[in-house]
């Protein structure tokens, strides 16, 4: 297996994860059903965000809070989605990468996952 090393690398990771996602009976829903995800612009965003978060590039410009917060008010993102998110993540990166910037994806990711269900359980509270 290669190294996680380059842009390219990132849009392969990218698109074999979400091609998981989008037939995920678990948390395919959110992206298909209620955000109704336009591919063709989120692709490239999460290709950013990765890169920024590997890398250092600082290519992504965005709020991904904030982007999740109306689709947490219309279902509830819970633990298990997030758990299922990087369970999904961690599986897609595992198959193709190795090497450092592919553990660094994982840990980063496992800090999201806490993070956004963190704060999507806090904002239903409020």
């Amino acid at each position: 297996m290669k190294k996680l090393e380059s842009r390219e690398d990132i849009e392969h990771l990218v698109n074999s994860f979400y091609a998981k996602v989008v037939k995920d009976e678990t948390i395919g829903f959110f992206f298909n059903d209620i955000a109704k995800v336009n591919w063709d612009k989120h692709l490239p965003k999460m290709y950013s965000f990765w890169e920024s978060i590997l890398f250092g590039q600082m290519s992504y410009k965005g709020n991904p809070m904030g982007v999740h917060f109306p689709i947490n008010e219309i279902r509830a993102m819970e633990q298990k989605h997030f758990d299922r998110w990087l369970g999904l993540w961690k599986t897609t990166v595992e198959e193709n990468f190795v090497g450092e910037n592919a553990d660094m994806a994982i840990y980063k990711s496992e800090n999201i996952a806490k993070l956004m269900a963190f704060k999507m359980e806090l904002a239903r509270r409020l």
